[in-house]
């Protein structure tokens, strides 16, 4: 069984409008829409960010997986792991990042709070997005092909199966908040 609201109808589509508001809130409330909680994390003098993103991956992900044995989707939609272009887009991202003082989600959920030098950045995503466009044949050509390892999971190359993997990273992610919990009392004591 699929779920029955489809992207293309208009339930749909107010469903991810509200949930689109509800991920702009939660953002908001985490603090991360907030310029200096960014750019101190680029700082390391607040980690909220991180803790904000990895909370975000490990509940979305066994969320994913969750609605996929209970057959709510129809099949995994992975993108292909092309390494030269994750390595650039990456470097890209991390760069832009810093400079902007957002990630893409929180700039735009940071305009919405008012924020106008959010707004200047993003203007700068928009332009980034008409350039990738307009040289994406070139990248074909010439990024997207070196290193590609087609449509690839964790779960098929090593054969260790999904429920594994979100167990060793909910594991793990819950020993470093933890451990980050730790080095924090400490520096605030010292």
């Amino acid at each position: 069984m699929s779920l029955p609201i489809s992207t293309s109808s208009t339930a749909g589509l107010v469903l991810a409008a509200v949930f689109g508001t509800l991920f702009g809130v939660l953002l908001n409330k985490g603090r991360v829409t907030q310029y200096d909680v960014i750019v101190n994390l680029f700082r390391f003098r607040d980690l909220t960010v991180l803790k904000v993103m990895l909370t975000a991956i490990v509940v979305g992900g066994i969320g994913v997986f969750a609605m996929m044995h209970l057959g709510w989707l129809e099949g995994w939609h992975i993108k292909d792991a092309n390494v030269l272009a994750l390595i650039l887009g990456g470097a890209l991202f991390g760069v832009g990042m810093v400079l902007y003082g957002y990630c893409p989600g929180t700039g735009v959920a940071a305009i919405a709070t008012g924020s106008l030098h959010a707004l200047v950045g993003f203007f700068g995503m928009i332009a980034g997005g008409i350039v990738y466009a307009f040289t994406y044949p070139w990248l074909q050509q010439h990024v997207l092909g070196v290193g590609a390892l087609g449509k690839v999971r964790l779960a098929d190359v090593t054969h260790i199966p999904d429920i594994a993997w979100w167990a060793v990273l909910a594991v793990g992610v819950a020993l470093l908040f933890r451990w980050l919990e730790k080095i924090g009392r400490h520096a605030t004591v010292s």
